[in-house]
């Protein structure tokens, strides 16, 4: 007899609604009874798909980069690279909005019991920013940005791009420094910073945002399960 295949609707199911009970009520609300009941299956499930509770954690933050790097792939690399590095930006902020349950947990935010991030699971994380690194190389080779190596570039975008987020999602943002206005002014000085000149980022940004709506679009639930991905 073959062995019986996971459902990988059922496993996605779990993540997400692992993830935003913890969004919502904190790590004591993380049991498998809950869990398994929120999806409409058994606790066995949790243990079939994830080995342990750490393991479904685990699956959350690798989820949620990977939904991250999904949005990432629909920004097109143009002839305009500081422009699809905007995009990219925007890409980052919806994303975390969209799946603010996952964000939570992606960068260690959430204390539990039993759990932490390890080396690889970070390392997972920093995979995902190889495309930031890609399009600050590209905005290099163009002569928009300064020679030089292109990661800390790629990092300080990351960097200045979560903190707006973590304050977007926190409801801090509010008019007339709203965060669609704040972002767009940090992230200028910071293109700016890198060694283009205002006008062409004036010029770039006006063309991101004609983009966003096209290519930046909610993650709704996966299409397909995290076993399956890669």
């Amino acid at each position: 007899m073959s062995p019986r295949k996971l459902d990988p609707e059922t496993r996605a199911a779990l993540v997400d609604i692992a993830a935003k009970l913890l969004a919502e009520h904190g790590a004591e609300a993380l049991s498998t009874r809950k869990i398994a009941a929120e999806a409409g299956t058994s606790t066995m499930a949790v243990y079939t798909h994830f080995g342990s509770m750490s393991g479904l954690v685990r699956e959350m933050v690798h989820e949620g980069f990977a939904r991250l790097e999904r949005q990432f792939a629909k920004v097109r690399r143009t002839d305009d690279p500081v422009a699809d590095m905007a995009v990219l930006g925007y890409a980052y902020r919806q994303n975390a909005k969209a799946n603010s349950h996952l964000y939570a947990v992606m960068f260690g935010g959430q204390s539990l019991a039993g759990f932490s991030l390890t080396e690889e699971d970070r390392q997972y994380g920093r995979y995902t920013l190889l495309t930031v690194i890609d399009c600050a190389t590209r905005c290099i080779e163009a002569g928009r940005f300064r020679q030089g190596d292109p990661r800390p570039i790629a990092h300080e975008m990351w960097i200045a791009t979560h903190g707006v987020v973590n304050l977007e999602l926190g409801g801090y943002l509010i008019d007339p420094a709203n965060a669609d206005r704040c972002y767009d002014g940090m992230l200028s000085s910071l293109l700016v910073g890198a060694g283009d000149e205002q006008r062409a980022v004036t010029a770039s940004m006006a063309a991101s945002k004609r983009r966003r709506r096209r290519e930046v679009e909610v993650d709704p639930e996966p299409a397909e399960a995290v076993a399956t991905r890669r």
